[in-house]
């Protein structure tokens, strides 16, 4: 199936809301690291049939994605995350960790944000939607590298993933699970520098290594480009 790359890993109990392109993909990889996997979109369990007997993960409604679960990754489009059900978070383990792998894209699909329009950072948004702190990441990744790219950690030319978040523990975890999957990571910061690796960043899209991304965070700069706004 897919290839696990070194240390046995500690299941974890993990909600995915957004079962697109990432989050099917980390749905396959994380269910095949041996992880406790609920999965939800926005259309209802019966529509994930193909994806539950594929990986073996749960099919759930998005209000019920966060039960129990330790880590909670929300990786639907950004016009959406207003929209998610109220009170998330509010069934999930004590000291819940939530990735966000959000971009705002204002012209192919989530029209105009004023508040991000205006300079906030997106997972700075996105956080203050959900009520609930977040880790930026995977969201310049490929969706297919995370099934095809991970090495065992130490290989050359590992690819490195940039990692965002104010709460030091939970970046951690995060980055913790990222080399499960196969790939190093590099702190990128706090949320308030979070525009580093953006759409339209030297960093988005980027498959480097450790010092490659490292070089390319430093490169950002805060101005959004036109094609970038709405």
């Amino acid at each position: 199936m897919y290839r696990t790359h070194h240390r046995k890993v500690t299941p974890m109990k993990i909600g995915i809301i957004g079962a697109g392109n990432i989050g099917g993909n980390l749905t396959r990889r994380l269910t095949a690291l041996g992880h406790e996997v609920s999965v939800a979109n926005s259309r209802g369990p019966q529509t994930l049939t193909a994806l539950v007997e594929e990986t073996g993960a749960t099919a759930v409604t998005a209000a019920e994605a966060a039960k129990g679960a330790q880590v909670v990754v929300i990786t639907v489009p950004l016009k959406a995350v207003p929209a998610l059900p109220g009170g998330l978070l509010a069934g999930a383990a004590e000291g819940v960790v939530v990735i966000d792998t959000g971009n705002y894209y204002p012209r192919e699909r989530d029209g105009r944000i004023a508040a991000i329009e205006d300079g906030l950072p997106e997972s700075l948004w996105t956080q203050g939607q959900i009520g609930h702190p977040v880790i930026k990441a995977f969201n310049g990744t490929y969706a297919q590298d995370i099934l095809s790219n991970g090495l065992p950690r130490g290989s050359a030319d590992r690819q490195a993933l940039p990692v965002a978040g104010n709460d030091a523990a939970a970046k951690q975890v995060v980055r913790d699970l990222i080399d499960e999957l196969g790939f190093d990571t590099v702190d990128a910061g706090e949320l308030d520098e979070s525009w580093r690796q953006q759409p339209g960043t030297p960093v988005y899209g980027n498959r480097g290594d450790v010092a490659a991304i490292e070089k390319a965070l430093a490169a950002a700069s805060a101005e959004r480009t036109a094609e970038w706004r709405a």
